[in-house]
């Protein structure tokens, strides 16, 4: 290697414990909740790698060959990126529910870009996507942040260099690491400042924010260079004695981090990247320490050689492999999505990666490069573009935005048996009864998708994002969560959408009464005695507002959901059906206390008491949770429109 930077085993040690790290994190096992902190080992190595490899070639050539530089990222990252995504986009279209493969299209072409940082960031705020399950390419945020860094951070480089073209080596370096510490500072600020509990997404996905992690590494090579090329290294007893502090560091880390955690974003990530970078200094400059003696044993190194490849295929591997398709979940599912992730790791490492980085694809210098890097990109955007198409998310109608009334849907379809005219007081002889829905998105999508029936009309009024459990700390997939805005409002927004004076109030409520939310100082959930207490008050509130202009209350029973697996194998406890029965025993005592009428929604659609994503053929749910509109169509509209025209023409 340039400037007598030698390639180091031990780093890939560092690598192994990066990567193994994150695998557990993403594996569910509870022994490493702060795996996810691996992301920044690599991100500290990238950085010192990077920088040293860019020192060197100055020192050689007294210049900075840019295009070379982005040539040779691009023969060792690009390919095994687009094998990766060519062979998981289909395979998403293929074996994810149909509501989840939307937003895969944008995650592949983010991918592709290398800005999947900021397409998580900027994801929109459409609530079927906010709320669908994590997508196979999630990610690659971090490898967006790596090459946005190998794009802009050689620019930095050669104008430090530039701006210190007359000074010597020694003092144009000290000026290379003030840039990195005055930038690591500015991160780390940065992070601070924007981080949100509710919401940590763009403290955590920014390029600017994890740019920390990256600067510790670049001044940790700005620093030791100068040893490393006279090859000044040997035992190093402060050094030493720093490694068994860092180490101990990143062992309370990665033990007690959580995704909840503060204290990541106030300087934490700062601190495990100068923990990192102590272990890397350690390792390099005593090749003979018990550091470097762990770090370079063949385990560690063969690991760390495919470490890039496990990274790209372990999330698909682990999303996609699922505890319903292996038949087990925990350890054994954990083991198996490892051999996988290790069998296509190693067969991308060898069939792709290295014959390309060798080969005469992406050769550097040679016309065919910049074709041949256009013409790949080109060919999995269009496999992309294929494998997702006629795909899109449920959008609701405009005038179902929070705050207004939803336009009325006449309904005048199939059943041969019109529906009686309402006989009420204050009604005009004759007319047809109306049906209004409320509840969160699953009440959306079902009184959405319903089919025209004879002489009713109905207006959904349905508030997605939003049930009637307002309490704002909420436990959603494992991770906090808090109310969407005007969700604390639901009983207002309800009480103008009976203004219309419906003839039934349909009421269907199902995931938002079902999760962890803090009550009296404890995270509590249905089937808790004081969380029981909490939810009948808002069940009582919710059946007074939809019945006081005098319409008759429906209430739905909350069928069983299946939304995502934990990582795991495992179900969220709002996907637990225990949940679901004991959310339904409330709404059969609420139904008899106000004279509701209880509808068994959840049989129809579980007839077997448990879960089911079809029946007879029908595709019932479209991610585990909202409703086709096929099943509406075909297998609800027949059983719920007459029971509703029934009770409102008190038959």
């Amino acid at each position: 290697m340039a400037g007598g930077f030698a390639r180091r085993p031990a780093l890939d040690g560092v690598r192994a414990f990066a990567v193994a790290a994150v695998l557990v994190f993403h594996g569910g096992l509870p022994v490493l909740p702060g795996g996810f902190l691996g992301v920044d080992a690599f991100f500290v190595l990238s950085g010192f790698l990077i920088t040293s490899l860019l020192l060197a070639e100055v020192a050689d050539s007294g210049r900075i060959r840019l295009a070379a530089f982005w040539g040779r990222r691009a023969r060792r990252l690009l390919p095994a990126l687009l094998l990766m995504i060519a062979v998981v986009v289909p395979l998403a279209r293929w074996l994810l529910p149909p509501g989840d493969l939307p937003p895969v299209r944008g995650d592949a072409l983010a991918a592709l870009l290398y800005v999947a940082n900021w397409r998580m960031i900027f994801r929109g705020s459409d609530y079927f996507a906010q709320t669908a399950t994590p997508s196979p390419l999630q990610h690659t945020w971090s490898l967006g942040i790596e090459e946005q860094f190998y794009l802009l951070w050689p620019l930095v480089v050669l104008v430090v260099l530039l701006a210190g073209r007359h000074a010597d080596p020694s003092r144009r370096r000290r000026l290379l690491l003030a840039v990195c510490v005055t930038g690591a500072v500015a991160s780390t600020v940065l992070t601070a400042l924007l981080y949100r509990p509710a919401d940590a997404g763009r403290a955590y996905y920014g390029t600017d924010t994890r740019a920390v992690a990256l600067l510790v590494g670049c001044g940790l090579a700005t620093l030791l260079y100068p040893r490393l090329t006279a090859g000044r290294t040997g035992p190093h007893r402060v050094l030493g004695a720093a490694t068994v502090v860092a180490v101990g560091a990143l062992g309370w880390a990665a033990t007690h981090a959580t995704g909840a955690s503060d204290w990541p974003y106030r300087a934490g990530f700062a601190a495990v990247a100068v923990a990192v970078a102590v272990v890397i200094a350690h390792a390099v400059l005593s090749p003979r320490s018990p550091t470097a003696w762990v770090l370079s044993r063949w385990p560690m190194v063969a690991l760390g050689r495919v470490s890039y490849g496990v990274y790209l295929w372990h999330w698909p591997v682990f999303v996609l492999l699922t505890a319903d398709r292996a038949g087990f979940a925990g350890l054994g599912l954990f083991a198996l999505r490892c051999a996988v992730t290790l069998a296509a790791a190693t067969a991308s490492y060898v069939l792709v990666e290295v014959p390309i980085r060798r080969g005469r694809l992406f050769r550097r210098g040679g016309r065919l490069a910049p074709a041949g890097v256009v013409a790949g990109m080109a060919a999995v955007a269009a496999v992309t573009l294929v494998a997702t198409a006629n795909t899109s998310l449920p959008t609701a109608p405009a005038q179902a935005a929070p705050g207004h009334h939803g336009r009325p849907v006449v309904v005048r379809s199939a059943s041969p048996a019109p529906v009686a005219p309402v006989h009420r007081a204050g009604r005009q002889p004759g007319t047809q009864p109306r049906i209004d829905f409320f509840g969160d998105s699953v009440s959306w999508t079902l009184g959405t998708y319903l089919p025209p029936h004879p002489g009713l009309t109905v207006h959904v009024h349905s508030l997605e994002g939003c049930g009637i459990a307002t309490l704002p700390d909420i436990e959603e997939l494992g991770g906090p969560h808090t109310n969407y805005p005007g969700c604390t409002n639901w009983s207002r927004r309800w009480r103008s959408g009976v203004a219309d004076d419906p003839d039934v109030s349909v009421i269907l409520l199902d995931r938002w009464e079902l999760m962890d939310r803090r009550l009296d100082g404890r995270y509590q959930h249905v089937g808790q005695p004081a969380y029981d207490a909490y939810l009948r008050g808002q069940l009582d509130r919710a059946i007074g507002v939809a019945g006081s202009r005098g319409a008759a209350v429906v209430l739905l029973t909350a069928p069983y959901t299946h939304r995502a697996d934990r990582p795991d194998g495992g179900l969220y406890g709002e996907d637990q059906p225990a949940r679901v029965d004991a959310w339904n025993g409330l709404l059969r005592q609420a139904g008899a206390a106000h004279h509701a009428t209880v509808l068994d929604l959840n049989r129809l659609v579980c007839p077997r008491g448990r879960f089911t994503w079809s029946i007879d053929g029908l595709r019932v749910r479209s991610d585990g949770l909202h409703f086709t509109p096929e099943a509406v169509q075909r297998l609800v509209a027949p059983w719920l429109l007459p029971r509703l025209a029934a009770v409102a023409t008190g038959r």
